[in-house]
């Protein structure tokens, strides 16, 4: 069973249909770290362009739900309730292991370092248990 629904994570984090990229919070420390899943189906809207015949879900938009993660992890703190957070920077991404349709993302995002706003965060995009992406994420409270 999951900790959040979509319901619960649109009222922590401002995303909306189609750029909420998470269906759940498996598990939460506010302020700390989160894990999410993201169920991957064929009928979503990128899949039409990226690539025909062979849809590969963008390495963009898993560090984009990786980010989403990271922002209900601390936006969940009553500090940052009902704030937003932006991307910072985006840092040493990889990209291993091609998501497709049919595949179940598992999103781990943790803060590793926070000075009032503005955090660095650790996020990793695992697959059956393999890595998919990992990534440093810097982000700004607003």
């Amino acid at each position: 069973m999951s900790l959040l629904t979509t319901q619960q994570i649109m009222e922590i984090i401002p995303h909306r249909q189609p750029m909420l990229l998470i269906d759940t919070i498996e598990e939460l420390e506010p302020g700390v770290r989160a894990v999410g899943k993201k169920c991957v189906s064929y009928n979503e809207p990128y899949f039409a362009g990226h690539f025909p015949g062979e849809p590969v879900m963008p390495g963009a938009l898993i560090v984009e739900a990786l980010a989403q993660v990271g922002a209900v992890a601390v936006l969940s703190c009553d500090d940052f309730k009902g704030k937003t957070a932006y991307f910072g920077a985006i840092n040493s991404a990889k990209f291993k292991k091609k998501v497709v349709p049919g595949d179940v993302l598992i999103l781990e995002t943790e803060m590793i370092k926070q000075k009032g706003p503005i955090g660095i965060a650790k996020a990793k995009a695992t697959v059956d248990g393999k890595t998919a992406v990992v990534a440093e994420l810097t982000f700004a409270i607003g």
